[in-house]
């Protein structure tokens, strides 16, 4: 008694009422903390992140504060000195921290104020007077109007929940406190009939508003809102305002529901608080077609059916979403993915309605070739994923052959949509000569682009090796392999044969059949191809003479394919084939005009004196000023040739005063070239000027002449003082401003000097003349990029001097948009030499070091693509650069570095394996997994932009893997055996590699794949494969795995392994056959000789009860079926009461297996309901019900007919009475819903 007397007193003591005081603030401030660091994590606003900074701020001070005050012991015993104690800490009172914090927006209210008010406000939602008539009164009259008298309450309500909902988006530390289940209270008064619309869209405002985390939505489901809920869901498009905050209330629970599922990693099945009525109702808005809602509410049940495939199934979503899979095929790909989730749908019944609009487009309108062509869409996008090729490959590919089957329906429109499909499917780019091929005109006639060059200059950084082969090119391999064996080309020639006298159609079939067998025979390996070359059926209606017009067609065929394949190495721009080559039709045309141009120049040189001064007179020029009456062609003539020689040069200067006149048209202050309009037409001045330049170099008196006697070089830097702001000589319009430049012919005088720049004599003559002077204060101008970028340009860099000069001041300037461009300068030029050149490689190696990192990506991306020569990399690593601080931008130029023993020696050295190697192991190797998927999945998308960033920076060849490049080497090879990581890899895959739930495993069983791969598509990595025996393993998950993506992974890990010639040898021993190049050579490509089971997923629904063998109970069997017969169901039963009475049938109706298959009948066939009021009696044991196969639930053991049980009857009702309350989920479990067939 004394101690608790005495315990109450010290519980009494101030001192410990405040400790106990601040304890309960501290644990308060951690949840708002708490509260805000995951609110930060949603995709809000700007304005809100700002806000709930703040608040965290604000919540983290008071942390402190609390933390030190409580550290610190108290307070003094008279209470009186706690602020001076905190003023002596340095520290302000809380309220100081709160107001200071909030001094940066006055309109928020003090939390404690807010917190008071919002209480306030929900007490006065509460004690606001309800209607006459109860809620549930309320709620079931439906054409209640409004009336006068709660209008004065609705408006109150109004006022209050829009008040309180902007009280909680200022303060949303007040949504931690407030009680959920006490402001649904005060709200529902507010939702029911008798209120107005606005009332109750107010209401659901404010209740979503209220809503912050899980712990509040399952307050929120134990509310009374259901029934309001599928009310206002339910009213027509007058209640829009109602309806559109009813959804967004349901769109904040799944949102919050994502949210928590993602913040703890858990990938797998997550459980929505929303009941059945209201899903439903909810399905009934976005099944209505013409409901303004109804896009929303079909993304949002499609995320629905990500996070709870069960909700959406119960409610009738699965079947909705299904007849709007052309909306977004996605989801159900990723339904498909899993076999959880595919239990969810009927196999070759439901995913297969994305097909109908082809499949059933024969006798349609020309209206439905636009539904046709959607649809082809979704079918292309989903064949083009993993999940997608192999569920449609399932019961024997008989959906893909229901696809190739529609090119046979005579139907124009249909056939040429499909045909099209199939051209993107397969990734055939139609060049511009194709529609010249399908209208049936002579491809002979057709002659090459002219500008083949440019593009080919376009595209000769992005062309690879033609042996190099992509991951899209194994997909197309396997796709071709698919169509082929569904009888692709027998359905393109049946096209055929319809009609001797060739259409637009069948000539794109035709094309079609021999763009195929062209990728065949690139992609896949010699034995498939050949078969798919033979097209046997196109060879008998050639060869048959009996049909004159089979062979019309045959013949007609063949001759098409044969032209196609020998004018299209003519008439495809590629790289290969316009290389220039001895043999070349164009190599004697070459030749010849350069003999024709030789012979001009040698006859130029030898003219006579009395030609040559005609010439002179003929071309005007010492005749008048106007350039437009001079003959250009004669001058171009006279510089070309006869100036070349120095005696003429001379007298051209010296006697006829020919030089001083031409090259006085060319100074900036003569007005003349510099005004010139810059088209087209005066390009050709700028060529004479520059060719002028060179013939001057060519001679000693011509540099002479430039230096001294000319004023060409000094009127040129004079205009470029004119820009220099520190000159007295700037003027209004200069020779050089930004209109002159890129309006006139003015930006030719770069070209002229970039002429003399690639000349010694001409070096020299610009540096006596001060132009790298002038080039060097250029680029010290703000305002003039134009000037320093058509400098950089046009200089010449292979001499060495003040050119290069120029270009690294260029790559320091302050202006980043200089750097920028001066590096991809640099990098062209790294581009286009023929051999590596040290000095440029050492200035885009300093622009790793600039402090932009635009500018550093650009540097890095040169270097990668210019290390792909190992002379080139040789050189980058024995500069030995420092990229600690590029961070992730960085790393694959460093994987290259280690694809080589010096610089693997040189990284080890630095400590970069081992950080690495540990980074990869544990992270790296989920990310490169992610990114190889999410590349796939653009490259592959119908969708996707040619100048995607994601796709150009992944060009399709595998990316270079960090266990890839090091085995590589000897030391990368030793390094990574004594880690063990490959064995771990082994052991992993063993163990994990038929995984089927957890997602997580699944992930990371799918990068080990691809480290693995990676490894051995080396020589050095293959003997790690071999001394694991880890092919084996990977072939058992290619071929069993009941997940798609990792049958996909392993496809293409296959095809790494392929990469080198022992690969092959090894792979070929289990019969995946790799796909070599004409000398024999692997080229990475690897497919499956046995198709069908690759692509084959065995699902669940497989599992089937084994059908009756005994006559009884096939008899039985089949009376049971014809009670779905209302003609003969009475017979029927009379049937199967008789053979309930005779003794020999009584081990058929003691059978469990025929319990359940009658069980099953009955779910799954439509029956009367007479029939259904005395269903056929069986008998069941517990022990028999044990073993068998269940249709109706999860998988027993067991599944055979049990005709040889024998006991009475009674002992067996008995027995089946105490298992039916035993076992009381027979009944309950949802029913397979699969047809089980009971034919042999």
């Amino acid at each position: 008694m004394a101690g608790h007397k005495k315990r109450r007193t010290c519980t009494g003591h101030p001192t410990i009422r405040r400790l106990e005081s601040l304890t309960a603030l501290l644990e308060r401030e951690n949840r708002i903390k708490e509260g805000a660091e995951k609110f930060l994590k949603l995709p809000i606003t700007d304005t809100m992140r700002m806000q709930v900074e703040s608040e965290l701020d604000m919540a983290t001070n008071e942390i402190q504060i609390l933390t030190k005050r409580i550290e610190q012991g108290g307070y003094r015993k008279n209470g009186v000195g706690p602020t001076t104690k905190r003023k002596f800490a340095g520290q302000a009172p809380p309220t100081t921290i709160r107001f200071r914090a909030n001094s940066d927006d006055r309109d928020r209210d003090d939390f404690r104020t807010a917190l008071t008010q919002a209480n306030s406000w929900i007490k006065s939602l509460a004690s606001l007077p309800r209607s006459s008539e109860s809620t549930l009164a309320a709620v079931s009259s439906s054409n209640n109007a409004t009336s006068p008298a709660n209008l004065d309450q609705d408006r109150a309500r109004i006022d209050i929940m829009n008040k309180f909902v902007s009280l909680l988006q200022r303060n949303l530390r007040v949504r931690y406190e407030i009680s959920v289940s006490e402001l649904v209270q005060a709200v529902i008064p507010s939702i029911s009939d008798r209120s107005s619309k606005y009332s109750r869209a107010a209401a659901y405002r404010l209740i979503r508003h209220s809503l912050v985390d899980s712990a509040s939505i399952e307050e929120l489901h134990r509310q009374p809102l259901e029934w309001f809920i599928v009310k206002s869901l339910a009213r027509d498009n007058k209640h829009g305002i109602e309806r559109e905050q009813v959804i967004k209330l349901i769109r904040t629970v799944v949102d919050i529901v994502s949210e928590k599922r993602d913040r703890r990693g858990n990938t797998g099945t997550t459980s929505i608080p929303l009941t059945e009525p209201i899903m439903r109702a909810f399905v009934a808005v976005a099944e209505h077609a013409e409901d303004p809602f109804r896009q929303i509410c079909v993304q949002t049940l499609a995320e629905m059916s990500l996070l709870d495939i069960d909700l959406v199934a119960r409610s009738g979503g699965i079947r909705f979403l299904l007849h709007a899979l052309g909306e977004g095929p996605a989801t159900f790909l990723h339904i498909i993915d899993s076999p959880r989730t595919r239990a969810y749908l009927r196999i070759g019944i439901d995913v297969e309605i994305a097909l109908l609009a082809v499949t059933d487009a024969y006798g349609r309108g020309s209206d439905h070739a636009e539904r046709m062509r959607s649809c082809a869409k979704v079918i292309q996008l989903m064949l083009r994923t993993w999940s997608g090729l192999m569920y449609f490959c399932m019961e024997d590919q008989r959906a893909i052959k229901s696809i190739v089957n529609t090119l046979r329906i005579p139907s124009l429109q249909t056939r040429e949509i499909i045909l099209d499909m199939f051209f993107d499917l397969l990734n055939i780019k139609a060049p511009e000569w194709y529609k010249t091929f399908i209208d049936g005109r002579r491809l002979t006639m057709y002659r090459k682009p002219r500008n083949l060059p440019e593009r080919l200059d376009e595209h000769k950084s992005s062309e690879r090796s033609p042996e190099t082969f992509k991951l899209t090119d194994q997909y197309i391999a396997l796709l071709v392999m698919v169509f082929t064996n569904a009888g692709l080309l027998d359905a393109l020639t049946s096209m055929l044969e319809e009609s001797t006298t060739g259409s637009n159609l069948t000539r794109k079939a035709t094309l079609l059949m021999a763009e195929v067998m062209q990728v065949a025979n690139r992609v896949l390996p010699l034995t498939f191809a050949a078969k798919i070359q033979a097209v046997p059926r196109v060879f008998n209606l050639a060869s048959d003479y009996n049909r004159g017009e089979h062979r019309i067609v045959g013949t007609s065929v063949i001759s098409a394919i044969d032209s196609f394949n020998r004018n299209q190495a003519r008439l495809q721009p590629n790289v290969k084939s316009t290389r220039p080559r001895a043999n070349s039709t164009e190599d004697a045309v070459r030749r010849g005009q350069r003999q024709v141009e030789q012979i001009k120049i040698k006859t130029g040189m030898q003219m006579d004196d009395k030609t040559f001064q005609s010439s002179l007179l003929e071309t005007q020029v010492m005749l008048t000023k106007d350039n437009m009456k001079w003959n250009f062609d004669m001058i171009q003539e006279l510089i070309e040739g006869p100036l070349l020689n120095p005696k003429r040069l001379e007298e051209a200067i010296k006697v006829s005063r020919f030089m001083r006149r031409l090259m006085s048209f060319f100074y900036p202050f003569s007005h003349r070239f510099s005004d010139l309009q810059r088209k087209q037409a005066n390009l050709r001045w700028v060529r004479l000027g520059c060719n002028l330049l060179t013939t001057l170099l060519a001679s000693p008196d011509g540099v002479r002449f430039l230096i001294s006697e000319d004023d060409f070089l000094k009127q040129i830097v004079k205009s470029f003082a004119q820009l220099d702001p520190f000159n007295n000589t700037s003027e209004s319009d200069p020779i050089f401003s930004k209109a002159r430049v890129s309006d006139t012919l003015t930006y030719g005088y770069f070209e002229m000097l970039g002429t003399l720049s690639r000349h010694p004599d001409g070096i020299e003559l610009m540096e006596k003349s001060k132009i790298f002077t002038a080039f060097y204060h250029l680029s010290e101008l703000r305002d003039r990029e134009d000037l320093i970028t058509a400098v950089i340009n046009n200089l010449d860099y292979t001499i060495d001097g003040h050119p290069r000069v120029v270009l690294s001041k260029a790559l320091t300037s302050s202006d980043v948009h200089i750097r920028l461009f001066a590096t991809n300068h640099l990098g062209e030029l790294i581009r286009n030499s023929l051999s590596p050149v040290p000095w440029t490689l050492r200035l885009l190696l300093t622009q790793l070091y600039d402090p932009a990192p635009e500018v550093c990506e650009m540097a890095i991306q040169f270097l990668e693509e210019a290390c792909d020569a190992m002379e080139v990399l040789q050189l980058v690593v024995e500069m030995q650069p420092t990229m600690d601080h590029l961070g992730e931008i960085g790393h694959p130029l460093l994987l290259k570095f280690m694809s080589t023993p010096m610089g693997f020696r040189y990284l080890y050295n630095a400590g970069y394996i081992d950080r690495e190697m540990d980074m990869w192991f544990h992270e790296r190797n989920i990310y490169y997994v992610v990114q190889v998927e999410i590349f796939l999945a653009k490259v592959f998308s119908s969708e996707a932009a040619d100048d995607d960033e994601d796709v150009l920076a992944f060009d399709g060849v595998v990316p270079p893997h960090f266990y890839g490049e090091m085995s590589k080497t000897e030391l990368g090879c030793q390094v990574l055996s004594e880690k063990g990581h490959f064995a771990e890899f082994s052991h992993f895959i063993r163990q994990h590699g038929l995984e089927r739930e957890d997602l997580e495993l699944i992930l990371k069983l799918k990068s080990i794949l691809w480290a693995v791969g990676n490894v051995g598509a080396t020589e050095g990595g293959l003997p790690f494969l071999e001394e694991e025996e880890i092919i084996p393993s990977i072939l058992d998950v290619a071929e069993h795995s009941l997940i798609p993506s990792v049958r996909g992974t392993c496809f293409f890990v296959l095809g790494l392994i392929s990469s080198t010639t022992q690969g092959t040898e090894i792979l070929d021993d289990y019969r995946w056959e790799a796909t070599l190049s004409p000398l024999g050579l692997p080229t990475g490509l690897c497919v499956p000789v046995d198709l069908d089971k690759f692509i084959s997923v065995r699902t669940d629904a497989d599992i089937r009860l084994l059908p009756p063998t005994v006559q009884m109970e096939l008899e039985v069997i089949t009376a049971i079926d014809n009670l779905s017969n209302t003609v003969i169901a009475n017979a029927a039963s009379r049937s199967l009461a008789r053979m309930k009475s005779r003794p020999e049938y009584q081990p058929a109706f003691a059978s469990p297996a025929m319990l359940f298959r009658a069980l099953h009948m009955i779910s799954s066939h439509r029956y009367p309901a007479v029939s259904l009021r005395a269903p056929p009696s069986f008998k069941q044991s517990e022990a028999h019900i044990s073993r068998v196969v269940s249709m109706l639930g999860p998988k027993h053991a067991g599944g055979e007919s049990d005709s040889d049980e024998g006991e009475n009857d009674s002992e067996m009702d008995d027995v089946a009475e105490e298992g039916a309350v035993k076992n009381n989920v027979v009944i309950t479990l949802r029913p397979v819903s699969r047809t089980i067939g009971f034919d042999e």
